[in-house]
């Protein structure tokens, strides 16, 4: 066990990976993560488009698929199914010593269907049912169209992992979906002790939108601080609806809460510190997802303790002041969300050729 990791989870935050591949499952990577103190693992296109690109572990499989299956996006989602479930089986030990609060696996549903509810909730349903796991994530973007499948997916007691929230507002909304979901679940005789649920709350991507707003702006004396504010905030939002009347309610039921999840969480900016959006955001009840690079920094040199409860004042003060220079939250926060939908649709038809491509070279074999 990782010293920095440790405390990280003494403290109240779980340490998950935001990377998967088949190298990591297969040949011990995953299991190594683990025993230095990963408690869960986050997937999304772009990083399922670069195991595959750039392993061999995949070839065999893929000749198979594309004899059998001719949509490539098929054949995409069955492979993932194998990565996943590994994972997950690896993770079960953890999902059972955190009487099921960690040891998760998130797959996230396809990003051209953002914007589609319907479509959302379909494949949300039909991805739970393929891998057939109880340590399963499924992943839905917070757009306005998938709050409504969000609870949908609650009610039917499937874990959901939601993600792309960059906005308080948007996060408020979230937690809305999960506790009605999980009020129709308890009207339709479930348990709410069986549904889990993080909300994913993009961090540095914020700084890197609004530092270059600043620039333009002449303010860098306000740089490099909306991401932590911003989320520190939400934390605040956070303690208050889960300490309401109405959650105690459901809790007191059994049913837990929707931890939040910090993610984009390495640093875009070089003039930042490598684990500053780890070291900023520590603090119970929450969730780091880091990529494997930022998890190698964090265990060798980042300063743990509770952080997340800091400044939150400060925090405040600084909305005022990024009004009175000219920069508009909102705007970053939709053209975040925009951009956001829009990178993991572009790596996803990236993932989709890929696979097109290399499984019809090896079938041909």
């Amino acid at each position: 066990m990782n010293e920095r990791l440790d405390r990280m989870r003494k403290i109240g935050q779980a340490p998950w990976v935001d990377e998967i591949s088949r190298e990591d499952t297969q040949r011990g990577g995953l299991k190594k993560l683990v025993e230095q103190g990963i408690v869960g693992v986050t997937s999304n296109p772009t990083i399922f488009q670069q195991a595959i690109s750039n392993s061999e572990l995949y070839d065999e499989q893929l000749a198979e698929l594309a004899r059998e299956l001719d949509d490539p996006k098929e054949i995409f989602f069955r492979v993932a199914q194998r990565d996943i479930q590994d994972a997950c089986d690896i993770l079960a030990p953890v999902y059972e010593e955190t009487n099921h609060l960690d040891g998760f696996v998130s797959l996230e549903v396809s990003p051209d269907l953002a914007y589609d509810t319907e479509g959302t909730i379909e494949e949300a349903q039909r991805l739970h049912d393929m891998v057939d796991r109880p340590n399963l994530f499924i992943k839905i973007p917070a757009t306005r169209e998938g709050l409504p499948a969000i609870e949908e997916m609650i009610s039917r007691g499937v874990p959901i992992n939601v993600t792309l929230i960059f906005s308080i507002e948007r996060y408020r909304e979230v937690t809305r979906a999960y506790i009605d979901g999980l009020k129709r679940f308890v009207e339709g005789g479930g348990d709410p002790s069986t549904v889990a649920s993080v909300a994913s709350f993009f961090v540095s991507r914020v700084d890197t939108e609004t530092d270059r707003r600043l620039d333009e702006v002449g303010r860098p004396d306000l740089k490099g601080r909306l991401a932590v504010d911003n989320a520190r905030l939400v934390y605040q939002e956070f303690k208050e609806i889960f300490g309401s009347d109405e959650w105690r309610e459901l809790e007191a039921r059994g049913a837990r809460k929707q931890r939040p999840l910090w993610a984009s969480t390495s640093t875009k900016n070089p003039e930042y510190s490598d684990v500053k959006y780890v070291e900023e955001l520590v603090g119970p009840d929450t969730v780091n997802t880091m990529p494997k690079k930022t998890i190698e920094a964090v265990m060798d040199h980042a300063e743990i303790r509770p952080t997340i409860e800091e400044g939150v004042e400060e925090a405040r003060a600084l909305f005022t002041e990024l009004e009175k220079a000219g920069v508009d939250y909102d705007d970053v926060t939709a053209t975040l969300e925009r951009e956001g939908v829009q990178k993991f649709s572009d790596s996803f038809e990236e993932l989709i050729e890929v696979i097109e491509q290399k499984s019809g070279e090896l079938a041909r074999r």
